[in-house]
């Protein structure tokens, strides 16, 4: 997931509090300029009772690979501020978190002047829609030199109708962005399956899935009464239906991650709900909310392998089957591929341990066709090589 948004709303901020990451974050814009990448772990209960069951001698939880992109201006798409270069590093990315400023402040400037977030997300979308167009038309201009001999064909190869066809959806998402004035990811219904699978081949900025975080000051994130955040929901809702609105306080997320022991987090937020006359419950992180919208946005699940060596999270997208779940472990597995052993989390957890789920018949003997779901227990059953 890649972190979009204006200079000076505290993307890095937000990087190094949901990364445990150190890089620079200073007040003044294009503080970033090239991108940073860290991992962000993903806290699941479930692990840990995995941890308890098994007493292996590591544990390794799911990760979320998060990067950091300087601010984009207006007039991003026509190179201001570097933006070129932004928007290349934005098309690298599978998703986005859109960070929207929504507090105010005397001591960190606004590249606009003032704190208006609609505005902001209208200059973002439109620079990542522009930047779609300029792709698109070039796009556009090489299909046609490539198909201009097959209008006066009177036999067309498969290969001939697929280039003919995808000339006609290139005029159709050049339509979307610039006759509708819309990003590809609005009015999703138009899109058929053929074009969602030819869209996704082509990496569109617009075309990605988005989470917006909305950064708001402690006392307006623990009292959930920021004067922005109704309009600004209201927008995604009009313009992006489905898409997470996610609350979020990067200064207090920061001064919470200074603290690396649960306990002294305890405290601290104890401390800062009896300041602000909070109940404690609301002066919680978001963090792992935030990272776990983002797993879904990326259509990703894992699974987990367990034994008293190692209890293990391993990702996968939505709908992958068992033969390629296990090539997530060692390409090899795939080809030799038997079967997958599989214990729902579930059964596992009521029956204690895993001798007892099999006692129980609960162990479950998987396929080929098997689609793996998220929180399954598996052991795979490989063919050895002959020798």
């Amino acid at each position: 997931m890649g972190i979009v948004g204006m200079p000076n709303i505290g993307k890095s901020f937000f990087f190094n509090a949901l990364t445990n990451s150190n890089v620079p974050s200073e007040n003044y814009p294009f503080c970033t300029i090239e991108p940073w990448e860290a991992r962000a772990k993903v806290q699941d209960s479930r692990i840990d009772k995995l941890v308890e069951i098994y007493r292996p001698k590591e544990m390794l939880s799911a990760f979320l690979t998060v990067i950091d992109i300087a601010g984009l201006v207006k007039g991003a798409s026509a190179g201001a501020g570097l933006g070129n270069n932004f928007l290349a590093n934005i098309k690298s990315v599978d998703g986005i978190f859109h960070l929207v400023r929504a507090f105010e402040s005397t001591t960190i400037e606004h590249v606009e002047g003032t704190v208006d977030p609609l505005r902001d997300m209208e200059i973002i979308h439109l620079e990542l829609r522009l930047k779609d167009t300029e792709i698109i038309e070039k796009l556009l201009e090489s299909k046609k030199k490539e198909t201009k001999r097959l209008f006066s064909s009177s036999k067309m190869s498969a290969q001939d109708k697929l280039k003919m066809k995808e000339l006609e959806w290139l005029k159709k998402i050049l339509h979307h962005l610039t006759e509708k004035n819309l990003c590809v990811r609005q009015n999703v219904e138009v899109w058929s399956e053929e074009e969602v699978t030819y869209i996704n081949s082509l990496h569109l900025l617009t075309a990605k899935p988005c989470i917006f975080l909305i950064n708001m000051s402690t006392e307006e994130y623990l009292k959930k009464n920021n004067v922005y955040f109704k309009n600004i929901q209201n927008w995604v809702n009009t313009n992006y239906p489905g898409d997470q609105c996610i609350p979020y306080s990067g200064i207090f997320e920061a001064e919470l991650s200074v603290f690396d022991e649960q306990e002294e987090k305890d405290m601290y937020m104890e401390e800062v709900a009896k300041e602000f006359k909070v109940k404690t419950e609301s002066a919680t992180s978001t963090l792992n909310e935030i990272v776990l919208a983002g797993y879904n946005a990326l259509n990703l699940i894992y699974y987990f392998t367990c034994g008293p060596q190692q209890v293990r999270c391993w990702t996968v997208q939505k709908n992958t089957k068992a033969p390629q779940a296990a090539a997530v472990i060692h390409t090899d597995f795939e080809k030799s591929f038997i079967l997958a052993e599989v214990i729902k989390y579930g059964d596992l957890i009521q029956e204690g341990c895993e001798e007892n789920v099999k006692t129980a018949g609960k162990i479950l003997q998987k396929g080929k066709d098997y689609l793996v779901q998220d929180g399954d227990i598996i052991h795979f059953k490989i063919a050895q090589k002959k020798k």
